[in-house]
């Protein structure tokens, strides 16, 4: 996988030191069998060709990101911790970071061209395709920054956590995040509304943290039927966790 890296450095209230590492030019090309299987679409059907044709066409405008730091943990309290001074409110991620003195806050998109793209298709089973096409690059920022991570800073086993995959850390606590990455907009076009959702939609944001146990955020929620599911609900886990 290629792609430019480049440090950047901002600033944000309350956070001055810190500076940023920017993955762009990130080399996409669409995995057009993953695609189809996305989608369903089986050998010979009607819509392989269209789809074809609909995904190089997105290829070529495609720009995923990310951009990431390495920040120090400073103080903790039962509930809250301090990264690089400022304040996270979650039991869950103080826990998890009980022996991390090193975390790695970051945002991956998409990107803001293939978004743009995808809107502008006023049929929607062209959009349903776009959507998919939108993972799958969102799917390559996430591996550029995971593989940037490891092999800049090696911190070995790592596990994250996201603003709003838990009810103890909810999506309001995207604003310290982007605060502690600084102008998240500019660096890799996204940006929060107002209810703290990122644009574009296909955009992750969360805290890589070395552990030496395996985390998901699903091991905690006990929904059923998820289809985003990615660990086994764990009470013992849950109960760990005093939520």
């Amino acid at each position: 996988m290629s792609c430019v890296v480049e440090r950047i450095t901002g600033s944000a209230d309350g956070w001055e030191d810190m500076d940023t590492i920017l993955l762009e030019d990130i080399g996409f090309e669409v995995d057009l069998e993953a695609l189809y299987s996305r989608l369903r679409l089986k050998p010979g059907s009607g819509y392989v060709d269209a789809v074809r044709q609909l995904a190089l066409e997105g290829q070529a405008l495609a720009r995923p990101k990310a951009v990431y730091g390495m920040a120090s943990v400073g103080a903790r309290g039962d509930d809250w911790v301090e990264i690089e001074g400022i304040g996270f409110a979650s039991r869950v991620l103080r826990v998890n970071l009980d022996r991390a003195y090193r975390v790695f806050p970051y945002v991956a998109t998409c990107g803001t061209e293939l978004e743009e793209w995808a809107n502008s298709k006023d049929d929607l089973l062209e959009r349903f395709w776009a959507e998919a096409l939108q993972e799958q690059a969102l799917s390559l920022a996430r591996r550029a920054l995971s593989e940037d991570v490891q092999e800049r800073f090696h911190p070995g086993s790592v596990s994250r956590m996201s603003p709003g995959s838990l009810d103890d850390w909810p999506l309001e606590q995207q604003a310290p995040l982007f605060a502690l990455l600084g102008d998240v907009q500019s660096a890799v076009g996204v940006r929060l509304t107002e209810s703290f959702l990122m644009l574009p939609a296909k955009s992750v944001s969360g805290i890589l943290f070395p552990t030496e146990e395996s985390f998901e955020n699903c091991m905690l929620c006990p929904r059923e039927g998820c289809p985003g599911r990615r660990a086994p609900y764990t009470q013992e886990l849950y109960d760990r966790y005093r939520l």
